[in-house]
């Protein structure tokens, strides 16, 4: 059993406090926030998801199941002492729960942002080699005048084609994984741009009618409290529910199962459709929901936020991409946008408040 540790080099920059009672008794079982009890027994610990699916659910794993890739990671990224590595997330969420006990497991300085404004962690990343965030945290960073640079480890939704663009000065490697799974696979820089890379060294990927399955040393071992979850065993066997091809060995991912769309008896996922807007000018965040139609079933609606003179550009744009039966029949646009904690679109406020 490989405990986390609090390695002697280690130190941190913010608010330790939370980090220090998890760490207090060595593989003592803890979880930083969420309701409920806390978990008990020896080298295990809960995390939350990111509750982009309604209330975040606990999750319970062994912290080998993290250690592992603590590992991996110390050799393809040069992580440990003398490194600073900076969290933008708040510590109730995996990513940011993950990157800091990595930096603190292998003796780097950690830089905690999470609840601090965004041209204030401009500041605060002077002199940082390596960002955990996700596309909506770093989002805010650009917006607030940051100049993109060192190693950025990204997760938690797919990269768009404007965001890559302002991260140019940066090295980005962008991951795909879960809570329940953690690393999926890892682009590095020969990547396409569409895909989310190839396997994340010691995890195998398998496709059942289009549906990705995961076997590895880093899964989760269940979830915690009365919530049966999303996620679904075969054996050894994980999948989370997410849709996905590969080619040429890369994964390329549609969407959720549970978010896809029967459209005139075609399937359509509102996550490869977000992911070309979000890449077009004027758009600054975009959601695509759907809409009942008597005719087609349901037909998609852009709920977008950005400059509205784009919007026959945008309309034009995505028929000529996505064709007529996939591109959204509307736009609705908004200034202000709802978020979970995690900095995810908020999807069920968001449907609720338009009204779709």
């Amino acid at each position: 059993m490989k405990c986390f540790r609090w390695h002697p080099e280690a130190r941190v920059v913010g608010d330790d406090r939370s980090l220090r009672a998890a760490l207090a008794v060595p593989g003592r079982a803890f979880r930083i926030g969420g309701v409920g009890p806390q978990p008990v027994g020896a080298g295990v610990f809960e995390t939350l998801t990111s509750g982009s699916s309604g209330t975040p659910r606990r999750i319970l794993r062994s912290m080998e199941s993290w250690t592992r890739s603590f590992a991996v990671n110390a050799g393809l990224f040069g992580i440990g002492p003398g490194l600073r590595v900076a969290v933008l997330g708040d510590l109730v969420h995996s990513l940011a729960l993950y990157g800091a006990l990595e930096g603190l497991h292998l003796g780097a300085e950690v830089v905690l942002l999470g609840g601090v404004r965004p041209d204030r962690q401009v500041l605060a990343l002077a002199g940082v080699a390596v960002i955990y965030a996700t596309p909506a945290q770093l989002r805010l960073l650009v917006e607030a005048g940051w100049q993109a640079s060192g190693l950025i480890l990204l997760g938690g939704s797919k990269l768009d084609a404007g965001l890559r663009a302002a991260l140019a000065g940066a090295e980005v490697r962008e991951f795909y994984g879960a809570a329940e799974a953690s690393f999926i696979t890892l682009a590095g820089p020969d990547a396409p741009a569409e895909s989310v890379g190839a396997a994340y060294p010691g995890v195998e990927i398998d496709l059942r009618d289009g549906q990705i399955w995961v076997r590895s040393p880093y899964l989760f071992q269940g979830y915690a409290g009365a919530d049966a979850g999303g996620a679904i065993w075969d054996h050894d066997w994980l999948s989370v529910g997410e849709m996905g091809r590969i080619a040429g060995g890369y994964l390329y991912l549609s969407g959720r199962a549970g978010r896809m769309v029967t459209v005139a008896d075609q399937n359509v996922f509102p996550e490869e459709i977000e992911s070309f807007i979000a890449g077009l000018p004027g758009v600054a965040r975009v959601a695509v929901l759907p809409r009942p139609d008597a005719l087609r079933g349901a037909v998609m609606v852009a709920v977008v936020q950005g400059d509205p003179a784009t919007e026959a550009a945008l309309l034009a744009a995505c028929r000529q991409r996505l064709g007529a039966l996939v591109a959204p029949k509307a736009v609705i646009w908004r200034e202000e946008w709802p978020v979970l904690a995690s900095g995810k679109t908020d999807l069920v406020r968001l449907a609720r408040e338009v009204g779709v």
